[in-house]
């Protein structure tokens, strides 16, 4: 049973930075997808950045809008996903939520079984 508890949410100016963190717990396999979506009012939610774990590799995934401005990151050995995001645009005001699966394959797609709760993040 995969648990993912997001963190460090909140209030940013822009042009500042805040990182979010995604514990996560259960996810034993080598090979998984993890990662961050996030939803405003009114709108879809967006895939934002993709963590892919296959054995010892790894690579990532990026938006098009967050691409060059947020990073994604693993603390293997605390199971921790990380999300730093720089250079905070207004627009990047929502819900932000960490997904994961124990799979490959991994895209933006919201088709992930198991999801966070979610962290604001407010840009003004």
């Amino acid at each position: 049973h995969v648990q993912l508890v997001e963190s460090g949410g909140g209030s940013a100016q822009v042009g500042g930075s805040l990182r979010l963190s995604c514990t996560a717990s259960g996810l034993s396999s080598s090979s998984y997808c993890m990662a961050w979506f996030r939803q405003a009012p009114g709108k879809e939610r967006e895939g934002v950045a993709v963590f892919a774990s296959i054995g010892t590799d790894s690579s990532t995934l990026y938006a098009d809008s967050v691409e060059g401005r947020f990073t994604v990151s693993k603390d293997h050995a605390k199971n921790i996903l990380y999300l730093q995001m720089n250079s905070l645009k207004p627009e990047d005001t929502a819900m932000y939520y960490c997904a994961a699966d124990p799979r490959v394959g991994c895209s933006l797609q919201p088709y992930y079984n198991n999801w966070g709760q979610g962290t604001q993040v407010t840009v003004s």
